[in-house]
Parts: C-alpha cells; sequence; structure tokens
C-alpha cells in the first residue's frame, strides 16, 4: 500500500462541510442506523455533527474525505468520564476499514480528552456490520432496549447498548 492509499483521520475543518454534507445527509435520509431526524437540512446536521461535539474528526485518502466521527460527553456531571462517538463512512470506502481507523482512532483521542469510557447509546441490532465491528474492537453489550428503534424497513427493532472501558489509549 502506497503512502496515498493510506487513511489519514485529522480534525474537521470548516472548509470541510461540502465534502461532509453528502455523506451525512445520505446516512440520515436512509433512517436505518441513527436517531436523528431525516428531515435536518445542512446547516443543522452540521451543526449537529460537528459544532455540537466536542471534538470532530475526518478519514480522508488522497485528500477525499471517506469518513467522520465525533467525541462528545454520554452524560453530564458525575458521568461525564463516558464519551459518546458517532461514526459515518462513505458509501464507496465502506469495507476498507475507514470505520474500524475510525474507532481506533477515537479511543486515542477520547482518553486525551480525559474520558474513561466509551458507550454507544443506541446500536440498531440490523447494523450487523457495525455490531461486529464494536465486538472485535472489545465493545460489549451491556443491554438490549427492545422494539427502541423504528426502522423504515423493519419497523421496531431493538437496540443495543455497547460499552467499552479505555483505561489506557489503544495503539492504531
Amino acid at each position: 500500500m502506497s503512502a496515498a492509499d493510506e487513511v489519514v483521520i485529522r480534525p474537521f475543518r470548516d472548509e470541510d462541510g461540502e465534502a461532509l454534507w453528502p455523506i451525512l445527509r445520505d446516512v440520515i435520509r436512509l433512517g436505518d442506523t441513527y436517531a436523528i431526524d431525516p428531515g435536518l437540512n445542512r446547516d443543522r446536521m452540521l451543526d449537529l455533527w460537528t459544532v455540537q461535539a466536542r471534538a470532530c474528526f475526518v478519514a480522508e485518502r488522497a485528500g477525499e474525505i471517506l469518513g467522520t466521527y465525533y467525541i462528545k460527553s454520554n452524560q453530564a456531571g458525575g458521568g461525564a468520564h463516558v464519551c459518546n462517538c458517532g461514526y459515518m463512512t462513505a458509501p464507496q470506502a465502506r469495507g476498507q476499514g475507514v470505520a474500524r481507523a475510525m474507532c481506533l482512532h477515537s479511543q486515542i483521542e477520547a482518553v486525551k480528552l480525559g474520558y474513561k469510557a466509551m458507550q454507544f447509546n443506541l446500536v440498531v441490532c440490523t447494523n450487523t456490520g457495525a455490531i461486529r465491528l464494536w465486538s472485535s474492537l472489545g465493545f460489549e453489550t451491556v443491554g438490549r432496549l427492545p422494539q427502541a428503534f423504528d426502522h423504515p424497513e423493519e419497523g421496531l427493532v431493538d437496540a443495543l447498548v455497547m460499552y467499552k472501558w479505555l483505561g489506557e489509549a489503544p495503539t492504531a
């Protein structure tokens, strides 16, 4: 693999918005993995993903943005040591290790930001690729929420709560 084939993960910059919007738009409009209003416009979605988060990153290869993730506190006060992350990968980059790279990167960044654990609050049970990936990276299913997600094709489906104690940052 040449250097041009490597995925580079870096902080989001305002000028990334145009390239990021189609990824965000297409994922939320499908409505099958995120409990985010699929009707959100560009500005509201970019604000939700990049501004309201504590940190936001993009994954790129040869200057093309292929994915993104955010980190934010899962709760306030006594729960503020646990972060939550959201990840989205462009359709043309799926199955190429981009989500794995972002999840590993996010764990390192979370520890740098002072978080001790990472929790995914609503992993839709039909999203088997994500469940497999998160499990392979050490996340445990700590809860199952019956019929917690209204899937556009499957109807009411369960969602998982997945959790990982970070302790020390993993190596990428």
